[in-house]
């Protein structure tokens, strides 16, 4: 596995910026020059600049246009819309894009749309169509065996030629090493994205080559090819022209628990054909930032990235992502059931984009239960804003499903299509429950650097920082008062209050814009008014966006 690229997934654990590299990050701190505002539907300028903006974005997107248009009720736009949605969806099928079909399919009947009525697939067709023959889920495995040797053969390792790098002066072969497992007899194997990231990064151009090689013949390299990935959930689907000699069946993490046995096979350092041994360490740990990963103790080694954690009956229950080599018995794995969820749209090829709705919150408590989603923030013009989600209101259903917890909003948006379109039941304050259609627009790279970009500081701290701010000087648009912290958040690990006065003095993002770095002055309650210059770093992107 390659090491720079499992440091963002355990982010949540080791996010530790560098003040010195982050200090020669550019300054970025600036108020947005133009913020999001409703739509008011009753006025008609309003209403024809809303269908000029509908128009345009039919040419790039037809089923986000048709939401629009639905949420406008203007008749004329409406129909535009899903002729061009009709369109997109006989050219679907045309391709035997049963996937993207589904999609357009299932946005028409959330909006009752009549159109939905009249498409050559019905929904149920589609759907079983979508999963028709994905790898993995068409029930195809090998004969039962309880001989080790038989799951190893199943392995293969992934070997991505990089060519060659020059340092002093000398050329070295470069390469990638890593394991992946064959889930159909026709060649398909799963590995991790992070494995074959050089291949399908658009900035690479540089030259590389993808290969596998089989545990019984780890002579000959086999030529393959990238068919699908997900950058967030580290996972790809790769194949290749062979026979495979063993197919693994796709099992339950939820039939492990803490203290069960399980066996990681791979290639450490291009060692092939190893199995290790060991326990399900813990199953909730929160490094990705949709979703929990397993934590296990089995040795994993650079080269294991990508190979099958199985149960003792040879089922696949997990794929291993990460371990941290200065840290013995410390080391992850992705439950199957992600990759299960994501089969369809990693066989449909290219990039997996996840849904999101421009929210952020934590799960909600009423005398000890969970009671839903609450929403602490809400992005200016995201699909939540357009479809009237408000900050304090409780989301409590999502696509027919009851949501009481983050992770029940997390694993319905991982099951979900981007740029579809859904039902969503929510709660004001006052009790009242309204049910709307929102449109799941695709998730950013990372959310926290768009919400910096569209909002201004004030309310964008509330999910970067977890601290709600109220301007309190009309002369410095830099000086605020704290009007609320977020329990767990930065801003409380790092000692803020309600009611500290705090000044912004600088704020910076690293290269990339995946994390923010602020020094704010400060007058904190908690340490007797004690002022002084504080330092607080946030990654831009969290399990707690959705």
């Amino acid at each position: 596995m390659k090491t720079e690229n499992i440091v963002p997934h355990l982010k949540k654990i080791f996010f530790l910026l560098s003040l010195a590299y982050m200090l020669s990050a550019c300054t970025s701190i600036r108020e947005p020059e133009d913020i999001y505002s409703d739509v008011d539907y009753t006025q008609e300028d309003a209403r024809l600049e809303e269908r000029k903006r509908i128009l345009l974005l039919l040419e790039k997107n037809p089923v986000q246009a048709l939401w629009r248009a639905f949420l406008l009720k203007d008749a004329e736009t409406l129909s535009d819309c899903e002729k061009a949605v009709e369109e997109e969806f006989n050219a679907a099928v045309e391709k035997s894009d049963w996937y993207t079909a589904l999609r357009i399919q299932k946005s028409l009947t959330t909006l009752n749309s009549s159109l939905s009525e009249k498409l050559s697939k019905s929904f149920a067709e589609l759907e079983s169509l979508s999963k028709e023959n994905v790898p993995g889920l068409t029930g195809e495995k090998s004969s039962s065996s309880s001989r080790v040797s038989s799951y190893i053969n199943g392995t293969v390792t992934i070997w991505v030629d990089k060519g060659i790098k020059i340092q002093n002066g000398m050329g070295f072969a470069d390469r990638v090493i890593g394991s992946g497992f064959f889930i159909s007899k026709d060649g398909y194997i799963v590995t991790n994205h992070h494995v074959i990231s050089d291949l399908v990064d658009k900035k690479n151009e540089g030259f590389s080559r993808l290969y596998i090689k089989l545990a019984e013949d780890s002579d000959t390299r086999i030529p393959a090819k990238v068919i699908g990935y997900d950058p967030q959930i580290d996972l790809a689907l790769i194949k290749t022209e062979v026979d495979a000699p063993y197919v693994f069946n796709l099992g339950s993490s939820a039939d492990l628990d803490v203290g069960d046995k399980i066996f990681a096979i791979g290639s450490p350092i291009g060692l092939e054909r190893t199995l290790t041994s060991g326990i399900v360490s813990a199953s909730d740990r929160k490094l990705f930032t949709l979703g929990s990963v397993m934590q296990i103790d089995a040795a994993v080694n650079q080269g294991n990235s990508g190979g099958p954690c199985i149960d003792s009956n040879g089922n696949v229950q997990a794929i291993v992502f990460a371990g941290m080599l200065q840290y013995e018995g410390l080391n992850f794995a992705i439950p199957v059931e992600y990759l299960k969820s994501l089969l369809p749209a990693l066989y449909a090829g290219g990039k997996v984009s996840h849904p999101w709705l421009g929210c952020f919150g934590h799960t909600k408590k009423e005398l000890g239960k969970n009671v839903g989603l609450e929403v602490q923030y809400v992005f200016p013009g995201s699909s939540a804003s357009r479809s009237h989600i408000s900050v304090g209101d409780l989301l409590v259903e999502f696509d027919g499903q009851k949501i009481t917890t983050l992770e029940d909003m997390q694993n319905l948006l991982m099951k979900s299509a981007a740029k579809s379109i859904v039902k969503i039941k929510f709660r004001h304050d006052e009790g009242e429950t309204h049910e709307t259609e929102i449109y799941l627009a695709a998730r950013p790279e990372h959310p926290g650097y768009n919400i910096y970009k569209g909002d201004i500081i004030a309310k964008s701290f509330v999910p970067i920082f977890g601290m709600r701010l109220l301007p309190v000087s009309t002369s410095s648009s830099r000086k605020y008062s704290i009007e609320e912290v977020i329990k767990g958040s930065v801003a409380d690990e790092s000692g803020f209050s309600e009611n500290d006065p705090v000044e912004i003095r600088d704020i910076k993002l690293n290269e990339d814009n995946s994390a923010m770095y602020a020094e704010i002055y400060a007058k904190n309650r908690k340490k007797g008014y004690l002022d002084g210059i504080m330092a607080i770093a946030a990654p831009l992107d969290s399990p707690y966006y959705f």
